[in-house]
C-alpha cells in the first residue's frame, strides 16, 4: 500500500520522505510553521521553517530559536520534497503549506479565513490531490457577514458609548484578531488605547503593516483621558483589576463564536460582535471545491460534521484526523498574553 505523504503521529503532521514535520505539537528536529498562533507555533523545535513576516512574531513569543524564512510561492527541497507557502489570509503572515513529491501534491491550510480584511495577505486558493483543512466553524449556522458591516456596528457602538460619558473595552487576542480590529477602528471617533500585551505584538508589527497610533495603558494613564475612548484588550484582562480602571465601561468582544447568544453569556460581556479570522460554512466548501482536490482530510472543529457532509452531499473521499489544534479558547494563547506585559 503507498505510503500517504503526510501523516498525523503523535508529535504533529508528518512527512517522512523529508523527515519534517509542519505545525508540530511536540518538540521535533525541523518543523515548518504555518503562523505565530501559540496551539500552531510552539517551543523546543531545533529548527522553524516560516514566512518572513512571521519570523518577528514567533522570536518576540519563543525567544532564541533557529529560523528559517522563506517569501510566498518561494519552493525549497528537502530530500527531493518540494515545499512553498502561501497565504492563508488567518492573520498577519499566516501560510497554507504546500508539499509536492514524484507529481503528487498536499496542500496543508493551518488556519484560513477567504475574506480579505485589509491586513494579513488574502487567501489564495492552491490546486492539489489532498487538501487538510480546518473547519473550526463547519456548521451551516456559521455564516459571516461582510466585515464592512461588522466594522460599521463596533463603531457606531463606540461612538454611542462614547456620547454617554463610558469607555468602549474591546477584547481580541494580541495576534491577529487585536491588529485587525485596529486597522478597522474610526479613529474620528477618539483615540485607540491598548493593553500591554496588544501593544507589545503590535509594535513588533508596526515596521511590516499600517496601524493606527495607539496609546498604551500603564500604571500613570488616568482614568479621565481614558473615558469616551476605545481599549484593546486581551480576554486575558477581562475581570481582573486592570479594567477597573475603565469605569464606567462597557465591554464587548469579537469572534465567530458570537455567532451564538450563549457565548456572550458565558463571557460576561455586553455585547458580542460576529468576526472571525477563521472560514465560515460557505468559505470552506468554496475553498475545497477551489483546490480541485480528490481527497479531503478535515481537522479541528465540527470535524464529523463537516467530513460527512463532504462524503454524502458532494461526493468527496474525505475523513478526518485528530490534532492538538485550539480555537480563540487556547490556554496558552492566555498565557502568552499574560507573559508580555511582564
Amino acid at each position: 500500500m503507498k505510503q500517504p505523504l503526510l501523516v498525523f503521529n503523535k508529535k504533529g503532521i508528518y512527512c517522512k520522505q523529508a523527515d519534517v514535520y509542519i505545525d508540530a505539537w511536540r518538540p521535533v528536529d525541523k518543523c515548518i510553521i504555518t503562523h505565530g498562533h501559540a496551539d500552531h507555533s510552539r517551543w523546543g523545535h531545533k529548527q522553524y521553517i516560516t514566512h518572513t513576516n512571521n519570523v518577528p512574531i514567533i522570536k518576540h513569543r519563543l525567544g532564541d530559536i533557529t529560523v528559517t524564512a522563506k517569501e510566498w510561492n518561494e519552493t525549497f527541497i528537502i530530500n527531493g520534497v518540494t515545499f512553498s507557502l502561501h497565504p492563508a489570509g488567518h492573520i498577519v503572515a499566516s501560510s497554507q503549506v504546500r508539499v509536492e513529491y514524484k507529481g503528487e501534491v498536499w496542500v496543508f491550510t493551518g488556519d484560513f479565513k477567504t475574506e480579505n480584511d485589509g491586513i494579513a495577505e488574502p487567501f489564495e486558493p492552491v490546486s492539489c490531490h489532498t487538501f487538510i483543512t480546518e473547519c473550526t466553524f463547519g456548521l451551516p449556522a456559521f455564516k459571516w457577514v461582510p466585515q464592512k458591516e461588522v466594522f460599521s456596528d463596533i463603531n457606531s457602538w463606540w461612538n454611542t458609548n462614547k456620547e454617554e460619558g463610558k469607555t468602549s473595552v474591546l477584547f481580541g487576542y494580541s495576534l491577529g484578531k487585536a491588529q485587525r480590529l485596529l486597522k478597522h477602528l474610526d479613529t474620528s471617533i477618539g483615540k485607540i488605547y491598548t493593553h500591554g500585551a496588544i501593544e507589545n505584538m503590535t509594535e513588533i508589527l508596526r515596521p511590516i503593516y499600517d496601524f493606527p497610533n495607539t496609546e498604551r495603558i500603564t500604571r500613570d494613564t488616568k482614568k479621565e483621558d481614558i473615558k469616551g475612548n476605545i481599549v484593546l484588550a486581551p480576554p486575558s484582562a477581562h475581570g481582573g483589576t486592570w479594567i477597573r480602571k475603565m469605569v464606567p465601561f462597557v465591554t464587548a468582544s469579537a469572534s465567530g463564536w458570537m455567532t451564538f447568544r450563549g457565548a456572550r453569556r458565558r463571557r460576561a460581556i455586553d455585547k458580542g460582535f460576529v468576526l472571525s479570522d477563521h472560514a465560515d460554512w460557505n468559505g470552506l466548501i468554496e475553498t475545497i471545491k477551489a483546490t480541485n482536490c480528490e481527497k479531503v482530510i478535515a481537522t479541528h472543529g465540527y470535524t464529523d460534521i463537516f467530513s460527512r457532509y463532504l462524503r454524502e452531499e458532494l461526493g468527496y473521499d474525505a475523513r478526518t484526523e485528530e490534532t492538538q489544534y485550539e480555537e480563540d479558547s487556547s490556554e496558552t494563547e492566555q498565557k502568552l498574553d499574560n507573559a508580555s506585559v511582564k
